[in-house]
């Protein structure tokens, strides 16, 4: 799994100017998120994460992706978070990542599955302490009846934790989302944008991409 500072390496870098000539998509993503991370003021690794729920009624919000590479973009969560349970129904979902300081988004669609529990072990080590904490005392997309409730569960959780390292709750994980379809945008003036896409069948890894062109 490829950390959000580490891009994946193509033998033929491309410029700004000929995105639209690239020839698989997760180079030209590492790319724009390299040149993202320089400009971004903030979260450049921050992304619109779109379900649906048992009704078909979609939600989206934004979370942020914590690695990527060619078998996906991982994100970590509460499994009984609203986001957890539907994808537990559907598990399919939708990304968007729009670089304001770049004028361009990239929208990305697949079928998702959880992360290993090594591999969420692993990231939850390295959060910081008190996230955590409020991993352990958030229960997460349920009502609160006040912000002192949470607090008092942040310290008493906090004073169960007081020395030595914080395992991860068994009910925190992650989730990778493996694209079938991207869709590249940078913006043109006059609305004349640049839209390129690539699908491909399964989300197998062997499976070719075919690229097309769209009007913008």
């Amino acid at each position: 799994m490829t950390d959000t500072t580490s891009p994946i390496k193509d033998s033929t870098p491309l410029t700004s100017g000929d995105f639209t000539a690239a020839a698989e998509p997760f180079a030209l993503f590492s790319e724009w998120f390299t040149e993202a991370k320089a400009s971004e003021p903030n979260d450049p690794n921050a992304m619109a994460l779109a379900t649906v729920d048992a009704d078909g009624l979609p939600d989206v919000r934004m979370v942020l992706m914590k690695g990527y590479d060619t078998d996906g973009f991982v994100f970590y969560s509460h499994i009984a978070s609203q986001k957890g349970q539907e994808l537990a129904a559907n598990p399919k979902a939708a990304l968007l990542f729009h670089w304001k300081s770049l004028r361009r988004q990239v929208r990305i669609r697949g079928p998702v599955t959880r992360v290993t529990e090594a591999e969420a072990d692993e990231y939850f080590a390295t959060r910081p302490k008190q996230a955590q904490i409020g991993a352990w005392a958030s229960k997460q997309s349920q009502p609160l009846e006040s912000r002192f409730a949470f607090e008092q569960a942040i310290a008493k959780e906090g004073a169960k934790h007081l020395i030595g390292s914080v395992p991860r709750p068994p009910g925190w994980s992650g989730w990778r989302i493996t694209p079938v379809r991207f869709e590249f945008w940078h913006d043109r003036p006059f609305r004349l944008h640049d839209r390129i896409e690539f699908r491909r069948d399964t989300a197998a890894p062997d499976t070719s991409w075919t690229k097309v062109r769209l009007y913008p």
